[in-house]
């Protein structure tokens, strides 16, 4: 019984993304499930990313701090500390690394409850390794691409890293849910995003909720970043979607 993880953490260090030069990202795998972690780190590993597994909640939140990792692939259900409490420890200390959290085969509530603690995408057990490359891919891409710079709409200013909002000198408290649907928005100045697209990007391709939950959050963000202020920058185009401040100039 003693020997498992002791053989489980030799495995893990090894690798590195060195084996592809083209690929740099350093990879920790938070998973109970030993054959599984070493399977998928085998098959990160083999297209050249570095890859430590650690098997339970604590030692996940422990080597989570640490800013040598790229991306954090982060369990649900963990023993000493489920993965919900890690993702949520390790935002509200101001960790940004991107998590990708593995849920339940069919976990509707697991998927919007991962997002709302701060994780920024989740795969259902079971998953087809290319889909989780793919997703891994996508993730390392957005934190490289130059989502890291704040975005400014007039006063109002959202901050990729650590995360946060203030519109003029007032900080602004949002929800991870509400921080994705604004970060859309902020995304597209001026622009008119479809209520689909936002489904889409905020709770994702499969969600099948209400699709109104897009309005009620909508609503949320108005109470925060409009309602306080003297001129609100969301608007509502009916029958179509929504949008935040005007077209830059030119």
């Amino acid at each position: 019984m003693s020997s498992e993880p002791e053989e489980t953490s030799e495995n893990t260090q090894g690798g590195g993304a060195s084996g592809d030069p083209g690929l740099t990202a350093n990879i920790l795998m938070v998973e109970d499930e030993v054959p599984l972690a070493e399977g998928v780190a085998r098959g990160l590993r083999g297209i050249g990313y570095g890859v430590e597994i650690v098997n339970d909640g604590l030692s996940g939140l422990e080597r989570g701090r640490s800013e040598e990792f790229n991306l954090i692939i982060l369990d649900i259900m963990l023993p000493g500390m489920n993965g919900y409490k890690v993702c949520r420890a390790l935002r509200s200390e101001g960790v940004t690394t991107p998590i990708l959290m593995l849920t339940a085969k069919s976990g509707e509530y697991d998927e919007a409850e991962a997002l709302d603690t701060g994780a920024d995408d989740f795969l259902s057990k079971p998953f087809n390794e290319v889909v989780l490359e793919a997703r891994i891919n996508a993730l390392l891409r957005r934190s490289a691409d130059g989502r890291a710079q704040p975005i400014m709409i007039e006063d109002l200013v959202l901050e990729p890293l650590p995360r946060t909002c203030h519109r003029g000198d007032v900080d602004i408290r949002l929800t991870p849910r509400e921080y994705e649907l604004l970060e859309v928005l902020m995304r597209h100045p001026g622009q008119v995003v479809a209520k689909k697209e936002l489904l889409e990007k905020v709770w994702g391709e499969n969600f099948d909720g209400d699709p109104n939950v897009v309005e009620v959050y909508v609503g949320y963000l108005r109470r925060k970043i409009d309602d306080p202020f003297d001129r609100a920058l969301i608007d509502t185009v009916r029958g179509v979607g929504y949008k935040v401040g005007e077209p830059p100039d030119g």
